[in-house]
């Protein structure tokens, strides 16, 4: 559904405001995520990034150096642990700030547990005492049951959070991503008006314990992992 480049395109934003961001990816190398990121900001697909088809090498570099200047650390340590992930954020705030964290994802986290309904239940909780313990936000990305495959209305629902209820239950605020396109929707009824899917990503405010509820539309550039807001263009200009 585009979650890991929800993720990257907030963690972009937060830095460009001058924020420092932390990126744990268990699933994707920092190599790929640079990738992601170079083509979002070029306008250039990964095909043409890995073949080298690209008009302006010097511009290239440029805009290859105003995203390594952003405050974003990443660390691509797969199956990493609480704890681990705990000393991690440790040491790299006693070097520069940290202002949000992201896990992408949950579910391939380590926990000593008994079942793995139990793990997850224990990865969940510890996530919220450690965004208590250093008083700063962490969104942590996760898979759906694939439960919601097999249904007529394939919108999720808090009840497809993967292998654990404690998911929807520690979680301050549960955002679903929702492409009506990838199930083959030519058109959707929204907000009374009938919107055309190509392109078009639901970003579903399922859970909001200290706010309200609803659905963002937003644009979903998949060649370019870029998402922006639905009135907006993408502003990308080629070379």
């Amino acid at each position: 559904m585009g979650k890991t480049a929800m993720a990257l395109e907030l963690a972009r934003k937060t830095a460009e405001l001058g924020r420092g961001v932390a990126f744990f990816s268990l699933e994707m190398g920092n190599q790929q995520l640079a990738t992601r990121y170079l083509s979002s900001e070029t306008g250039l697909s990964n095909t043409q990034l890995r073949t080298g088809r690209v008009g302006n090498y010097n511009e290239l570099v440029q805009r290859a150096n105003n995203i390594a200047a952003l405050p974003i650390y990443v660390d691509d340590t797969s199956a990493i642990s609480l704890f681990q992930l705990r000393s991690k954020l440790r040491r790299l705030r006693a070097k520069q700030p940290i202002d949000l964290v992201f896990i992408d994802y949950l579910q391939l986290m380590k926990a000593e547990a008994k079942s793995r309904e139990q793990e997850v239940s224990q990865v969940s909780r510890g996530l919220k005492e450690i965004a208590k313990e250093m008083q700063v936000p962490i969104i942590a990305l996760s898979q759906l049951n694939r439960e919601v495959e097999t249904r007529g209305n394939r919108w999720p629902r808090l009840s497809d959070l993967r292998e654990s209820g404690a998911i929807e239950q520690d979680a301050d605020m549960v955002i679903f991503l929702y492409r009506p396109a990838y199930y083959k929707e030519e058109t959707i009824q929204f907000d009374g008006k009938q919107l055309n899917t190509e392109g078009l990503l639901l970003f579903d405010i399922a859970k909001h314990r200290n706010g309200a509820l609803g659905t963002i539309p937003l644009k979903h550039n998949a060649s370019i992992t870029r998402i922006v807001s639905n009135d907006e263009q993408f502003d990308i200009t080629p070379f």
